[in-house]
Order: structure tokens, then sequence, then C-alpha cells
């Protein structure tokens, strides 16, 4: 990457500097090259002697197992990383590679990928880009709705309170209750003893029974004074 940006560098500049980021053996290996070839050296025939030296010939099976293996984590930034890592010796592409995300995305990334591009997916970078941005898209509405969970939760309840400053349901509230109701029902009792004393004529007595003991010259002059009034 470093040399990309440098395309005008020679090919003994580029060699020297790779030199310098060699240790140990892969350090003297580069030595021993350069002692035979010093000046004569190509950049192209340096690349593949360093290579067919130090290649790993499980590296591509060992990427490709850890890339099947890899899932997502609640990270789509984290996983597209690593698969880009490991595909970089695992050589994925087309097919191979759309079975290998897919089988590592729960199924809200899907469909809100399909949802996002109804269209097919050909290109392998296309596809890549359009389920990372599926991702983004699902983690942010995720982080929306913990954010609003969390605001309601932290909300005091509501008082239910009366007229009277008392909160329905408080003992206050509940022994008041229960006054007012045994005087309701002692009202009612009384005027269920009173009609039942007197018929149906309900709190006040017959005429004969509220005279009952009062002497006839007293009942004569409660007779003149109503006919009076």
């Amino acid at each position: 990457m470093y040399l990309g940006f440098y395309p005008e560098t020679m090919d003994q500049q580029k060699i020297a500097w790779t030199g310098t980021l060699l240790t140990d053996t892969a350090l003297a290996w580069h030595l021993h090259r350069y002692r035979e070839l010093q000046d004569n050296d190509t950049w192209t025939n340096y690349v593949a002697a360093i290579r067919a030296e130090y290649h790993n010939e499980r590296e591509a099976e060992d990427a490709q197992l850890k890339l099947g293996q890899l899932k997502y984590q609640g990270l789509i930034r984290m996983y597209m990383t690593e698969f880009r890592t490991l595909n970089n010796f695992a050589r994925a592409t087309g097919e191979d590679l759309k079975e290998k995300v897919d089988l590592a995305m729960p199924d809200s990334i899907l469909e809100m990928r399909f949802n996002q591009n109804p269209e097919d997916l050909m290109e392998d970078e296309q596809f890549l880009h359009a389920t990372y941005r599926a991702g983004i898209q699902l983690e942010k509405k995720k982080a929306l709705k913990g954010a609003s969970e969390l605001v309601k939760g932290t909300q005091p309840p509501k008082d239910d309170r009366r007229k009277d400053g008392q909160v329905k349901g408080s003992p206050d509230n509940t022994r008041r209750g229960k006054e007012n109701a045994k005087e309701s029902d002692l009202r009612r009792d009384g005027a269920t003893e009173r009609k039942s004393q007197y018929g149906s004529q309900g709190r006040w007595a017959p005429k004969d029974a509220a005279l009952a003991g009062v002497p006839a010259k007293e009942q004569e002059e409660y007779g003149r004074v109503r006919e009076n009034c």
C-alpha cells in the first residue's frame, strides 16, 4: 500500500525498503539474496521469490474454514473487516461468497437488505455493500428502540389523586370509604325500620298513634288550632 502511493519508486529502492520490515530468518534470507544478486535483482523477481519461500500451503484452506465459521455478532463493521481480511487468503467469490455472508447474517438483516434492494445483486462488492448498509440500518433501529425504552423506564409512575389530595387505593381513602359505606347502611336500615313500624306513611306516624296518651282536652284544643290555621 505504501509503495502504491509512490509508483516512481525504483526496484532497488522497493527491495531495500522491504528488507527494513523483515526480521529473523526472513531478514537473513533477504540479505543472502542481496549479496548474491545485488543490483541485478528486480522487484517482480523478488516478490515471486519471497512468496515461494514463505508461502503457507494451508493458508487458503485455513482462511476458508475461518470464513465459514465467521458469524455476525451485532456489529456489521466488525464482521465486514474480518470477512475481507480472511477473504484476502480464501479468495471466495460469486455464489460462494454470497452463501458464506448469508449464512452468517440474522434473518432481520437479510430482510432489510431485500427491502432495500429488491433487484438481484450480481457483483461481489455490490452485494457486500448492500449487506453492510442493511446491517447499519438495523443497528440504528435497535439503538433508537433501546434509547426509547430507557427513557420510558426512567419516568415516574402517574399518581391517581382525587380532589381531596388522597391517592386512590391509599389507606386513608380505603378507611374513609368504609366509614361512608357504614353510614349509608345505617341510614338505609333506619328508613327500613321506620317503614316497617309505620307502614306506607314512611317516617310520619298515623294520627291516632301520634295522639295516643294525649288528654282529650288537649286533643280538642289541637283540633281547634288546626281549623283556625
